[in-house]
């Protein structure tokens, strides 16, 4: 601890005395410092460095704020997530519709197919009965 005189002239012996403090209390310091003792700016003794117990605030602050934004990168995360999730599923839907008309445009056209067939059948026996009715008429005249 550091000594202040409030006087207008120091007299030699004070200037000595207090250079001697000044000394002794940085050996003091010096002894402490080496068993791990340190003083802070209010002159509290501490187990760490002030240098180090400052570093530890600033890494316990910037510790703080890389959690923060790791918060902020999972909701966002979580965002884009559901929205690929709801893509997805639209896209599950569409696909589906797809499928689904193709197969419906498929019976389509075996429905035409069928009943192409069953024109051409109808055809063709009209045409045998047109030629019956044919021989007939020729028969008769």
């Amino acid at each position: 601890m550091t000594h202040l005189f409030l006087a207008d002239t120091v007299t030699p012996s004070e200037q000595d005395f207090s250079r001697e403090a000044g000394k002794e209390t940085a050996m003091a310091k010096d002894i402490l410092g080496e068993a791990g003792l340190h003083f802070d700016e209010l002159n509290k003794l501490r187990v760490l460095d002030p240098e180090v117990t400052q570093q530890t605030i600033e890494l316990k602050e910037e510790c703080k704020d890389f959690v923060d934004k790791i918060g902020q990168f999972q909701k966002i995360v979580g965002g884009l997530i559901e929205l690929v999730d709801q893509l997805a599923k639209e896209a599950e839907n569409e696909k589906m519709k797809a499928i689904g008309a193709r197969n419906l445009l498929k019976s389509i056209a075996k429905q035409r197919e069928a009943q192409q067939q069953q024109l051409q059948a109808l055809i063709a026996e009209k045409k045998m009965q047109l030629e019956r009715n044919s021989v007939l008429l020729v028969i008769l005249i």
